[in-house]
C-alpha cells in the first residue's frame, strides 16, 4: 500500500504552511510529560497545514490492527518532499487510513484514526466538543416505548466516502446486506434532542461476541469521535434501515 504524491511541478503548489511547520517542529521538542492542554490545542490547530515527508514504509498496520500513513516531521535544513496533510485530505479518505505521526520513534507523537480525519474533512478539525450525537454511555439501544424519528444521516454527517469504508468492511466480515439509519431522541426538546447512528448488526450474527465487539470496534475507528452508534435486529424498527 502506498500514498502518492503530485508530480514535481505542483510540488510548490503543495507545500504547507512554513509558519505552522516551524511550531510544529518547536512542539515536537517538548517532552510528553510537558505535553499539556495547551500543546494539544497548538499541536491539533497547526499539524495539518505543516509540511511533513512519508516515512518508511509510507503505510503500516499499528498494534491495533489498522492502516496508518506513516508521516514524520522534518528537521532544519532537510531536502524532502512535502506531505501536507489538508492537501492530501481526499487521498487519505478514498484509501481508508489513519494518520501515525513519527511511528518510528519509541513513543509516536499522535495517533489519528479514519474518523478523526473524517472529522477534519466535515468540521475542519480533528475532534469535535460540541455535537449533536447522544452519550454513548447513556444510550446503547432503543427503548421499547421510546418515541423517536427515524430517517437517514445527510451527506454532511455521512459522506459517500465514510459509507463506502463502512459497507466494504462489513460485507468483508460477513455482513450480506449492511443497513443504516439515523434516529433523532426528545426531538420536541430542544435541549436535550440528540441523535444516533443505527447498524443492522447484532452479536446473534456472528460465531461470538468478541467477533461483535471487534466489529463494533472498527466501525468505531472509522468514525469520529464525537459520533454515537449501536446495532439493533433490522425487524425491529418498521421502515427504518436502508442500505448502507
Amino acid at each position: 500500500m502506498s500514498i502518492s504524491n503530485n508530480n514535481n511541478n505542483q510540488q510548490d503548489s503543495l507545500l504547507g504552511d512554513l509558519e505552522k511547520t516551524i511550531i510544529i517542529n518547536q512542539l515536537m521538542g517538548a517532552p510528553f510529560s510537558e505535553r499539556d492542554e495547551q500543546w494539544r490545542d497548538h499541536f491539533l490547530s497547526h499539524i495539518d497545514g505543516a509540511n511533513l515527508k512519508l516515512g518508511e514504509p509510507e503505510v503500516a498496520i499499528s498494534k491495533d490492527g489498522f492502516p496508518y500513513i506513516q508521516l514524520q516531521t522534518v528537521a532544519a535544513g532537510e531536502s524532502f518532499q512535502a506531505f501536507v496533510i489538508k492537501n492530501q485530505l481526499n487521498t487519505i479518505l478514498d484509501q481508508g487510513f489513519g494518520i501515525a505521526i513519527n511511528a518510528h520513534l519509541q513513543q509516536p507523537d499522535w495517533i489519528f484514526s479514519y474518523g478523526d480525519v473524517v472529522n477534519l474533512k466535515l468540521n475542519g478539525s480533528f475532534y469535535s466538543d460540541k455535537s449533536v450525537f447522544s452519550n454513548s454511555k447513556e444510550y446503547l439501544g432503543i427503548d421499547k416505548d421510546e418515541e423517536i424519528l427515524v430517517g437517514q444521516p445527510a451527506e454532511e454527517i455521512f459522506p459517500n466516502f465514510l459509507r463506502r469504508q463502512i459497507r466494504e468492511f462489513l460485507r468483508y466480515s460477513g455482513v450480506k446486506n449492511p443497513k443504516i439509519m439515523l434516529i433523532a431522541r426528545n426531538y420536541t426538546d430542544e435541549e436535550r434532542a440528540s441523535q444516533d447512528l443505527v447498524f443492522n448488526i447484532i452479536p446473534a450474527q456472528f460465531q461470538s461476541e468478541k467477533d461483535f465487539n471487534a466489529i463494533m470496534n472498527t466501525i468505531q475507528w472509522f468514525l469520529p469521535k464525537h459520533y454515537s452508534f449501536f446495532g439493533v435486529d433490522e425487524l425491529a424498527i418498521e421502515n427504518g434501515f436502508q442500505p448502507l
